[in-house]
């Protein structure tokens, strides 16, 4: 073994960037469920976001709040919660 270690392929988070991103996973995971809903809720254009959800979130407090917002009124009715009241 020769001690290196292999560098990463991409971007490496912050530890609050990381934070962000993993807190808006799991609010699109909890309000959509299915996983295929979830990556393309993140990963998709957002007219009202105007840019990739997961992209907003990760940057900043202000844009994991706006993401979080988006995701509850994305929140299907079949759950009888009532988008924004948490009843």
């Amino acid at each position: 073994m020769s001690g290196f270690r292999k560098r990463p392929s991409g971007p490496v988070l912050s530890r609050d960037e990381g934070t962000r991103q993993l807190r808006a996973v799991r609010a699109a995971h909890e309000a959509l469920g299915d996983v295929e809903a979830v990556r393309a809720f993140l990963n998709g254009h957002h007219q009202g976001l105007d840019g990739r959800p997961i992209d907003l979130a990760v940057a900043s407090d202000d844009g994991l709040a706006r993401v979080e917002a988006a995701i509850a009124a994305e929140r299907p009715a079949s759950t009888g919660l009532a988008a924004g009241t948490g009843t």
